[in-house]
């Protein structure tokens, strides 16, 4: 592999990365990738606070790749009510088995009073769990299975974290500090 083939690949790569944008005020927003990252700086809309791993080479100049920036101007964020879906639903559990504890990227989606003895599709019906312990519930209620749920399940309230996926907030370790904990 040639030195630009190499360069070029590893560019591409970064340019991808993901970036924490921050409100005005500090509040995470959005994750966005690099390349617009570095364009919101060069155009003045955004200041860097955490740099990335290296720099991005264009014929003339060299950009710092971020991984954290912050609005230069003010974003009203309207409320959007989260949408019943596997990945909201893993997100507001934090990828973890309601039943047993377990963080697991492998996880199901368990009905707790099951769909065809009357339980909804719902937000207050549904959580996430582990292969085992959705085998081991089966086609019961959690009473009758032995299980006892973790935590109640519920309507997603506001929370800026929503906006940023699960596995960021774990391996982003200069993210930390400005994410709600």
């Amino acid at each position: 592999m040639h030195h630009r083939e190499f360069s070029s690949k590893m560019g591409l790569k970064m340019i991808n990365l993901p970036v924490l944008v921050l409100s005005q005020s500090y509040e995470p927003l959005t994750v966005c990738r690099a390349r617009r990252a570095i364009v919101l700086i060069y155009q003045g809309k955004a200041e860097m606070l955490e740099n990335g791993i290296g720099f991005i080479h264009s014929a003339r100049e060299s950009f710092p790749v971020p991984s954290v920036i912050r609005l230069a101007y003010l974003v009203k964020r309207p409320y959007l009510e989260r949408k019943l879906s596997r990945f909201e639903v893993f997100n507001r559990d934090n990828y973890t088995c309601q039943y047993c504890g377990k963080q697991t990227r492998q996880l199901t989606l368990d009905h707790v009073i099951p769909r065809y003895r009357g339980g909804q599709h719902t937000w207050e019906n549904v959580v996430s769990a582990c292969v085992p312990c959705n085998r081991r519930k089966a086609g019961r209620t959690p009473q009758e299975a032995g299980m006892k749920l973790i935590r109640k399940p519920s309507r997603p309230g506001y929370s800026p974290l929503f906006n940023i996926p699960y596995q960021y907030r774990q391996t982003k370790l200069e993210w930390q500090k400005y994410l709600p904990q």
